[in-house]
């Protein structure tokens, strides 16, 4: 089987993954054991997959060095009609890291450029040359690295994503303004009445009210070093992009999402106005974690949200849930359950949820040490069409040349303020919770 029908199939089984999350996320509901078995099973033959398609990549690009043939130099900048006129029908690179071989050769030498090169100005507008520019990265090679950023981002993974197309910098969703439960606030305004026969009809004013989310998008860059050694090796080199790039981004996206503030990145949920932080106890000791704050912290949670909410932790917060358990008469009863042994999952829980350890969580008694968020109402907004440049003049002293690469997003919370409930109006909900500090 060829690499090309390998890609194909590996992205048909990844798309069937989405599906099955899509359904579940739109239901607010965990996986039926139906839905849980053939998640494990796309997942186990993706990963076969995945080591056949590299196993392929390296084996193909062996073969075309053994018999490559140099390419007759071309004018940079030829547009894309002229560019198809002079090569006929471009062949497609076959791997990232041959790409990036020809990023650097085109770079060393400008009056050898492979054709199958598409640069882009500056500006985003015009095409150019490499130094005035770069080198946009081939689309399905932009589309690994995006979903390789999304695996590795333990947040950003689990956020409503909404792609950005055509000379779009942003957009604009419209939500419904509501911040409170109680008659006549709604879905910002909606009233409903209960009326006798005959009865007249109130004149109160009842329409929803609507405000709009704008999110502009930002730029994410990331640089990564290469040695000679290592462009000489286009496997080794493609390993070096896909671990250490996509490691920094997924780590940087998560970061903004759960800390950023808004300024030149995303507005993470600790800075959003939706955020709900709950009080320690009375006489709590400094930097402990109590069973009482973790059944506060449940109780603000938006009701709707509980199905597809997780806890975010920092490690250092893990021996406290290990210890913990409240009292039931002369015993107690187990509040985290660890994961493995008989619950058989992958994380620990509370209240049913995912414990997830993240570095982005502050440390044990900092506020946000521990996070009680529901993703999905999460919005991030990207740009597809990753770009990449690269220069061998900045670490020409080591030998050294390096590729730098764009990613556009933008992100904020659907919601802007926390909800006051119909009843009970003194705690306010919201899928973004948190617990203050315990210094």
């Amino acid at each position: 089987m060829d690499l090309e029908t390998m890609r194909r199939q590996h992205g048909e089984k990844t798309k069937l993954l989405r599906a099955i999350m899509t359904v579940a996320q739109e239901e607010k509901r965990e996986f039926t054991p139906e839905e849980e078995r053939k998640f494990m099973d796309l997942t186990g033959e993706l990963a076969q997959q995945k080591t056949w398609i590299d196993r392929e990549s390296i084996v193909e690009q062996a073969e075309e060095a053994a018999g490559r043939s140099f390419r007759e130099p071309i004018r940079p900048g030829l547009g894309d009609e002229e560019r198809e006129q002079s090569f006929g029908q471009a062949k497609r690179f076959r791997s990232l890291g041959e790409q990036l071989q020809a990023v650097h050769r085109a770079a060393i030498d400008p009056r050898h450029v492979d054709l199958r090169l598409n640069f882009r100005a500056g500006t985003g507008v015009n095409e150019s040359t490499l130094s005035d520019g770069g080198a946009l990265v081939q689309t399905d090679f932009a589309a690994e690295l995006y979903q390789l950023v999304h695996d590795t981002g333990m947040v950003v993974s689990r956020c409503r994503s909404i792609p950005i197309s055509g000379n779009a910098n942003g957009t604009k969703i419209n939500g419904v303004d509501e911040v409170s439960r109680a008659n006549g606030s709604r879905w910002g305004g909606i009233r409903a009445y209960w009326a006798s026969e005959g009865a007249t009809l109130t004149s109160l004013a009842s329409r929803p009210r609507f405000r709009q989310i704008n999110l502009e998008l930002e730029k994410l860059i990331g640089l990564v070093y290469a040695t000679d050694e290592n462009l000489q090796d286009a496997a080794q080199l493609e390993t070096i992009i896909r671990t250490g790039f996509t490691e920094e981004f997924g780590f940087k996206l998560d970061d903004a999402v759960v800390n950023g503030d808004g300024s030149g990145k995303p507005l993470g949920i600790l800075a959003s106005p939706a955020l709900v932080s709950v009080a320690k106890e009375t006489g709590q000791p400094a930097k402990t974690l109590q069973p009482e704050n973790i059944v506060n912290m449940w109780s603000r949670c938006w009701a709707r949200s509980r199905l597809n909410a997780v806890w975010f932790i920092n490690q250092d917060v893990e021996p406290q849930l290990y210890t913990m358990a409240i009292a039931v008469g002369m015993g107690g009863g187990t509040v985290y359950m660890p994961p493995g042994g008989l619950s058989q999952q992958p994380y620990g829980t509370l209240f049913g949820r995912p414990v997830i350890a993240i570095e982005q969580c502050a440390t044990l008694g900092s506020k946000g040490d521990i996070i009680l968020a529901d993703m999905s109402q999460y919005a991030l907004a990207e740009k597809g069409g990753m770009q990449s440049a690269m220069s061998i003049h900045v670490s020409f002293l080591t030998d050294e040349s390096v590729f730098r690469f764009v990613m556009r997003v933008d992100g904020e919370p659907f919601w802007h303020s926390a909800l006051t409930p119909f009843t009970g109006s003194a705690n306010t909900l919201s899928p973004f919770v948190t617990l203050d500090a315990r210094a």
